[in-house]
């Protein structure tokens, strides 16, 4: 899933160096007659009341700490019929430190889309101490994600399967026919093991989610922090509930100008910039190092490196380890260090750093976060383009990205390739007239959600709403890794304080 490196990227990619994410417990239930927001058919506006009890620990990690309460709250499957079928989306609250101070709640999506806050927060908590005095740290799994209807597609040995023998950058009509037909069947696994919930699981119902996640919580605005995809996410709430807008800050920005293969094209260019980078820090000629990094791609392509397990390193899954260490530069001497390796014929490493973004343990089991952003990209995007129309695009792309191109370019067919649910937009609306002002945080070296996308986004949002914040510098997200930036999100966050449209930290 270099996945799916995709526009929906975690903004926590680089802690997925820690093990960060984590399946949880299933939260679906079909109970009829339940509201969005848990009232009875007669009261649709009433607010349900939340039972937080400790909380159990994620598949595969460990229990949140004593300060950690759970709860769930229910929703309906389907908006459209808002007395059928409910869901629960599972949520996670650290408390404010100084109750005499509280302003409320603070929601939280990490991105994916796909990845579980109800796992992400706790480990993430440390970074957002200060907004904790005065907020209490709100975590979920959107609809489809873990705790809430979470989708499964695959079991563990169709999804090794799949890493190890599809070949994402095909060169025979007998690789692209077998990249297309993976695809088709994955979507295939996923109607089958979630066929209920897959029609639902898109973005605009999960932003539906967060307000009734808002109201449950008892706040008469959300106070919202998205990275990632979680400003996809963010810009859909504001367009649908602008009047409910809070203090929000959206932080590694996905374009919301961009259709599925304009999104791909911006993914390429992205991570150029940032492997350039890379190398210019490194002492290197970006496009001697370019040419190196694919040459060495395309050794791999034609014989897999031994990884000292039964497993190999193909050209896939070598791509795959090489984009997790971009996303941060703390991580760039992990990836000089796995190169090398490479070079010398060892695939160890990159597929080390492959199975951590694949969500692969130890053990061999992989988590779903993958089959949950596929599932939710695919239901909000139309687009399906065939393989002839991704190699169309190859040109253009490997112009755009020797190293990242191709997979990029026929990803935009494998992606969603014969998908059972149809999509629903070519690009989110994320528009918001009268909603409150918005901060958009973009950095110029972040690779999976380029700093273009930010700009397009306070534009999008609309004037005296979005608000842009530029931060020269590199990584997949600002706050916490610039001081600047965080003294500007801490500061509109906890006094309301919006800096000025175009302010720059470096």
């Amino acid at each position: 899933m270099v996945a799916h490196a995709r526009a929906g990227a975690l903004a926590a990619a680089a802690l997925l160096l820690t093990g960060l994410l984590a399946g949880c417990e299933d939260g679906t239930d079909d109970k009829p007659g339940e509201r969005a927001d848990g009232g009875t058919a007669s009261s649709p506006a009433s607010r349900q009341s939340l039972d937080w009890t400790r909380c159990k620990a994620p598949e595969g990690g460990e229990t949140p700490g004593s300060e950690w309460r759970c709860a769930t709250v229910r929703v309906p499957l389907d908006y459209a019929k808002p007395e059928g079928d409910t869901i629960g989306i599972a949520l996670i609250r650290k408390e404010a430190t100084d109750k005499s101070k509280r302003l409320g709640s603070m929601l939280f999506n990490f991105g994916g889309p796909g990845g579980s806050g109800v796992s992400i927060l706790p480990r993430a908590a440390a970074g957002y101490t200060t907004l904790n005095t005065r907020y209490d740290l709100v975590g979920f799994d959107p609809r489809g994600v873990a705790q809430s209807a979470g989708v499964r597609c695959r079991d563990d040995q169709a999804q090794e399967k799949a890493f190890q023998n599809v070949d994402m950058t095909p060169d025979t009509a007998a690789e692209e026919a077998a990249f297309m037909a993976d695809g088709a069947d994955f979507g295939a696994g996923c109607a089958r093991l979630s066929g209920k919930v897959l029609p639902y699981v898109g973005t605009t119902n999960a932003a539906r989610d967060m307000d009734v996640i808002r109201r449950a919580l008892g706040d008469e605005k959300l106070t919202y922090f998205g990275m990632s995809y979680g400003t996809e996410l963010g810009g859909t709430y504001a367009h649908l509930f602008p009047e409910n807008v809070g203090r929000t800050v959206f932080d590694a920005v996905v374009d919301p100008t961009a259709d599925a293969t304009g999104q791909a094209r911006n993914q390429a260019t992205g991570f150029q910039r940032a492997l350039e980078n890379y190398l210019k820090d490194r002492g290197q000629d970006p496009e001697a190092g370019t040419r190196r990094i694919a040459a060495l791609l395309k050794r791999i392509d034609a014989e897999p490196l031994p990884t000292g397990t039964d497993r190999e390193l193909n050209e896939s899954l070598a791509l795959t380890g090489i984009v997790l260490p971009l996303y941060s530069k703390d991580s760039w001497p992990t990836l000089t260090r796995a190169l090398d390796k490479a070079e010398d014929g060892s695939g160890a490493a990159l597929l080390q750093l492959a199975d951590s973004y694949n969500g692969r343990d130890e053990n061999g089991h992989y988590d779903t976060q993958n089959h949950a952003q596929r599932a939710i990209s695919c239901a909000d995007g139309k687009a399906r383009p065939t393989a002839a129309e991704a190699k169309a695009l190859l040109p253009e792309f490997e112009r755009l990205s020797p190293v990242f191109g191709p997979f990029l370019a026929w990803d935009t067919a494998g992606w969603c390739s014969g998908w059972p649910v149809a999509g629903e937009h070519d690009h989110p609306e994320a528009s918001a007239p009268g909603a409150g002002p918005i901060l958009v945080v973009g950095t110029t070296g972040d690779p999976a959600t380029p700093y273009e996308g930010a700009r397009r986004m306070a534009d999008e949002l609309g004037e005296g709403v979005g608000v842009l914040l530029s931060n020269k510098g590199e990584g997949h997200g600002a706050y916490g890794g610039n001081s600047c930036v965080t003294s500007a999100v801490d500061a509109y966050f906890l006094d309301g304080k919006v800096p000025a449209d175009g302010t720059t930290c470096s």
